[in-house]
């Protein structure tokens, strides 16, 4: 039995900031759950040791870039699950409208807050949302992994070249972080809890976003997510190493989007595999995808800023790439024909297709399809921002670590290594149709999905 974790242990204080008396606030973000959240049960550990009531807070911008309805969706009905649970638990919830560090500085200073606890995000907006709150408020910032299985700042100090190199670190040190969840125990009298929230006011405020179709097949939220890691570890787990590549078969998990949206723990869906009655081949192939791959994206976006640019591909790449940039393309297409899906490659369109209808594209042609992408564009910026735009637009878990990395693996290189020489791609790894036949049943797939 492993022993009750200590949620200070993965945390560690981004700003420093005044001592002062007063409430604790749970800045909630990437994390949007109550069950299995280090950051909460942190946040609950410092208001009950300060004796001081605590705040869960979360911050919604409608004019953030890009946003679509379909990321709105899911994103409102999970938290409106998130505030119910609170609610049950006699803890405090607050959605704010507005640019967050704008909206967070001033409820701190309505609240005459003391202390601000928020879960950890290696990408850019959110760490300059961070810098911004604490340098308004002058409150010390804490910030609690509670994303990944071993905080990123110790898993690693730098930016790891390859999986091999990041799978021997975490191997060392990773069952000492597997341990339990204490309970979340009630907190002392809050005071009174706000008004609920006007959910319906908040999705008028959103209502002029991207207008891209929600989707029905994937029920939000972390009860939803919960049902889901069940059922994958009960049936496809089983056979996961054999059926996960092939887009003809429902071998995979379809947890992304819960992961990315947080309302699945990484930590429970990995005790959840370990504790299974699988083959270890199956096992160790959805772990290395949930534990080594997955955090080895936040790794690479903690310690590279041109994480989402042709700026961050490793130096190899960059050359073969540059050597390779006046290549002629048999191909070429704009925006429009990649968004719908007009090539000449019925693999590639029945892929985009099935991003756009469902918000989620299998993982095996997530690679295919981003390589053509760079093949049939004029150059590899283009391509970089091509699929970045149509990943972050359709995918439930687009704008995502595991996102930018797979452009950043698939278009340049990143923790890869150098292939044989190709027509535009250099030195780049190559996928081609040819390759895809001889991996699942492509008319299958592409019947699946028609024009």
């Amino acid at each position: 039995m492993s022993k009750t974790g200590d949620p200070a242990r993965r945390a560690r204080l981004a700003t420093p900031g005044r001592d002062r008396p007063g409430p604790v606030v749970y800045w909630m973000s990437r994390d949007q759950r109550v069950a299995d959240n280090w950051a909460l049960l942190h946040a609950c550990n410092l208001a009950r040791s300060r004796q001081v009531p605590m705040q869960v807070v979360f911050t919604l911008d409608p004019a953030f870039p890009g946003a679509t309805r379909r990321a709105w969706d899911f994103l409102l009905a999970g938290l409106a699950e998130v505030e119910a649970d609170l609610r049950g638990r006699g803890l405090p919830f607050h959605l704010l409208l507005g640019h967050p560090p704008q909206t967070m500085a001033q409820f701190c200073k309505k609240y005459k807050i003391a202390c601000l606890v928020t879960d950890f995000s290696p990408l850019r907006h959110k760490r300059a949302w961070m810098a911004e709150v604490a340098a308004t408020t002058g409150l010390p910032v804490i910030e609690v992994d509670a994303h990944n299985i071993v905080p990123a700042w110790l898993a690693s100090p730098k930016q790891e070249f390859a999986a091999r190199t990041f799978r021997l670190k975490l191997n060392r040190i990773l069952t000492d972080w597997l341990d339990e969840f204490p309970s979340l125990e009630p907190l002392p009298a809050t005071g009174p809890l706000p008004p609920p929230v006007d959910w319906a006011a908040v999705a008028a405020a959103v209502a002029g976003a991207r207008a891209v179709t929600p989707v029905e097949w994937l029920p939000a939220g972390q009860a939803a997510a919960a049902d889901r890691l069940r059922r994958f570890v009960a049936g496809p787990l089983r056979t996961y190493a054999l059926t996960r590549n092939d887009p003809c078969l429902d071998g995979t998990s379809n947890l992304s989007p819960y992961l990315h949206f947080g309302h699945l723990s990484p930590h429970r869906a990995a005790q959840a595999a370990g504790a299974a009655r699988v083959p270890d081949e199956s096992r160790l192939a959805f772990l290395e995808e949930l534990v080594v791959r997955r955090e080895l994206s936040d790794n690479y976006c903690l310690y590279n800023q041109n994480y989402d640019t042709p700026a961050g591909y490793p130096e190899w790449a960059k050359k073969t790439l540059a050597l390779h940039a006046g290549d002629r393309r048999e191909h070429l297409y704009d925006d429009d024909a990649f968004e719908s899906a007009r090539t000449h490659d019925e693999l590639w369109n029945a892929a985009q297709r099935q991003m756009v209808r469902t918000g989620k594209m299998h993982g095996y042609l997530r690679m295919y399809w981003a390589k053509k992408i760079l093949e049939w564009s004029p150059s590899v910026a283009e391509a970089h921002r091509i699929a970045l735009t149509l990943n972050d637009r359709y995918e439930l878990d687009g704008r995502d670590p595991n996102g930018y990395v797979g452009v950043a693996w698939s278009l340049g290189g990143v923790h890869d290594r150098p292939w044989g020489q190709r027509p535009v791609f250099g030195t780049i790894r190559f996928m081609s149709f040819g390759g895809c036949k001889g991996k699942f049943r492509v008319a299958e797939f592409i019947a699946r999905w028609p024009a």
